[in-house]
């Protein structure tokens, strides 16, 4: 229970997601199946009914927009688990259940002297079902989804280790999808800012770049073994092999590269040892 929930649960993408499918739902549900005994209350058309419907619908989802923009901005600096969750998701169908027991008791006058603990039971009920059964089926969408994201980097990797001779790198997304791939010999150096890199390399002789949501802690991990690559500062991940001159001054230490209109890229004393290391192994 206090095991970490994955991110597609509340990626921003899928939280949209989730709103838009659980209120066609709602819709769909108090259109269907009528709860609350919700047709009695006024003598109208089934069109009326359903634009009537739709509104307090709209309106009762504004708990869930609210909700989860809240987890939103909660998962940015905190951990959420499977209790924190589930917590949330209840939280959510009592909050609904209070929203449509106070509109059934106090607005149609047919249900004026029914006993507002016996509503709010029924609504606890019925909103459970509008919330959870949408859920659970995104749920496992997201789910198989995500396996399926997965499956695709691994045949992606086990395919570029299948031409080796070519010495390509491939760079990813932070969600698995790959982006480009550069032959390392025309690779420069990559630098961040926030959660995104920048990919600097040659093209036909011409400086080119490209930028990709990942951090370069995971091009670290993932790319730097067995290779001139090495990461030499907080924002940088340079390819030794186009390393030409390692200078240092008195501002610090610095990596000249065999590229014109390309910056020095400097080398923090915190990464200082290792790129020695592999300076001496790699570089020309």
């Amino acid at each position: 229970m206090n095991t970490k929930i994955p991110a597609y649960m509340y990626e921003k993408g899928n939280i949209i997601r989730l709103i838009l499918f659980t209120a066609i739902f709602a819709l769909l549900f108090i259109n269907i199946f009528k709860p609350f005994g919700s047709r009695e209350w006024y003598k109208i058309s089934d069109f009326k009914f359903f634009v009537f419907a739709s509104l307090i619908v709209l309106v009762g989802m504004l708990v869930v927009v609210i909700s989860r923009m809240i987890m939103l901005a909660y998962a940015k600096k905190n951990t959420i688990t499977y209790l924190k969750y589930g917590v949330w998701v209840l939280a959510e169908i009592l909050a609904m259940s209070m929203f449509y027991a106070l509109f059934t008791k106090f607005i149609p006058q047919e249900n004026a002297n029914r006993d507002f603990l016996q509503i709010y039971y029924d609504s606890t009920l019925h909103a459970a079902l509008i919330l959870l059964l949408p859920y659970a089926i995104l749920w496992l969408y997201f789910a198989l989804k995500e396996k399926n994201t997965l499956l695709q980097k691994i045949n992606l990797e086990e395919k570029i280790a299948e031409v080796p001779k070519r010495n390509l790198i491939a760079f990813l997304d932070e969600k698995g999808e790959f982006k480009i791939s550069i032959v390392l010999e025309n690779l420069l150096y990559v630098d961040s800012a926030d959660n995104y890199a920048t990919i600097h390399y040659l093209n036909k002789s011409k400086l080119s770049h490209f930028l990709i949501r990942n951090s370069l802690k995971w091009m670290e991990e993932n790319l730097t073994k067995d290779s001139p690559l090495v990461r030499c500062h907080r924002s940088y991940i340079v390819n030794l092999d186009k390393v030409k001159v390692l200078r240092k001054t008195k501002d610090g230490i610095f990596l000249e590269l065999d590229a014109i209109n390309t910056s020095d890229i400097p080398v923090s004393k915190t990464y200082y040892e290792r790129v020695m290391a592999k300076f001496s192994q790699y570089s020309v």
